[in-house]
């Protein structure tokens, strides 16, 4: 994948072309949409007072704009708290299930569409797999620095020379880092679970059964599509079900999910969803986000992020749902 060569900063909407690429730069770094989308603002509001310091002879208009966005990362990311995935917390045995997490612990989902620029589609399959919840997750492991520096140097393929300028090191000091940030990721990747691909027949299938058997509410036909040891956790609650018959049987007894609709989105390089819930009128209104793996098949691992009904416009998704099915 290549870092965007970016356009002349005399030309109309030059810096403002490059903020779907900041802002999966900054979303990578960030683990959360809220703080991605104000770095990428204020990297573009300090860009255009400054714009007249770029010397295109020295740099790429994205080599100048990355830079600034990095550096904002940085200073944001001081004394934070690592983001994390439901299931990448305390074992299920081991937590208070009605305990509920301040929410910048938690690791939030983004649209492809403010995350993905490319076109051609080798590309875009690059970068779908680069912004997936399970590597995002994975990078959060990381000291900031290190963050910064695995995924400007194989992620946006900036040379070591230009991620040394944007951070003020040496390249060999890039080099060193890298090495560091790649051992670390190899010790907390576990093999990772797969996502749905729309273009795949049999992940069609898979979802089309999926979104029935919730709809309808039907134990059974959930349980068939769960792997035995899924996952499924709703922050910020800590509350979290490891195992299909944990999961199984909280969804036969949640009278409440009766009637819910799914609408599908692009999710984080994969299929997720909006989750519909009716009101006292029965029409379908925005509940929450919902995220799915998948492992062989089948649904390895579903998380529901509770209080992201504000947020159905940024994924595209209608203010109600048809409450016809």
């Amino acid at each position: 994948m290549s870092a965007s060569t970016g356009a002349a900063p005399t030309e109309p909407g030059a810096l403002e072309a490059l903020r779907v690429p900041l802002t999966g730069y900054c979303y990578r770094l960030l683990g959360s949409a809220a703080d991605a989308e104000d770095a990428v603002q204020e990297t573009l509001m300090r860009a255009y007072l400054r714009l007249d310091t770029f010397d295109p002879a020295r740099s790429r208009l994205s080599t100048w704009l990355h830079a600034i966005a990095t550096n904002i990362c940085l200073d944001m990311l001081r004394g934070r708290t690592r983001r994390m995935l439901a299931w990448d917390g305390p074992s299920a045995a081991d937590f208070d299930p009605g305990a509920v997490l301040p929410a910048d612990r938690w690791l939030e989902p983004m649209p492809d569409a403010a995350l993905i620029a490319a076109r051609d589609p080798a590309e875009v399959v690059a970068q779908r797999e680069s912004v997936r919840l399970a590597f995002v997750a994975a990078l959060q492991h990381l000291p900031p620095r290190q963050r910064a520096v695995l995924v400007l140097r194989e992620v946006l393929a900036f040379t070591a020379a230009e991620t040394a300028d944007m951070l003020g090191v040496s390249a060999t000091a890039v080099n060193s880092a890298l090495q560091r940030a790649r051992a670390t990721l190899a010790t907390v990747r576990t093999a990772p679970d797969e996502a749905l691909d729309p273009a795949d027949p049999a992940d069609r299938d898979l979802i089309r059964r999926y979104v029935s058997a919730f709809e309808t509410h039907d134990v059974a036909g959930l349980a068939a599509l769960l792997c035995a040891d899924a996952e499924s956790g709703m922050p910020p609650l800590a509350w979290r079900l490891a195992g299909r018959e944990a999961i199984v049987t909280v969804f036969a007894a949640a009278d409440a999910c009766v009637g819910d609709r799914l609408l599908e989105v692009a999710m984080n390089g994969s299929i997720g969803f909006g989750q519909y819930r009716r009101d006292e009128t029965g029409v379908p209104r925005p509940f929450a986000l919902l995220a799915v793996t998948v492992r062989a098949g089948r649904i390895a691992r579903q998380v529901t992020y509770l209080g992201t009904a504000d947020r159905f416009a940024e994924f595209g998704l209608p203010p109600v749902a048809d409450p016809a099915r």
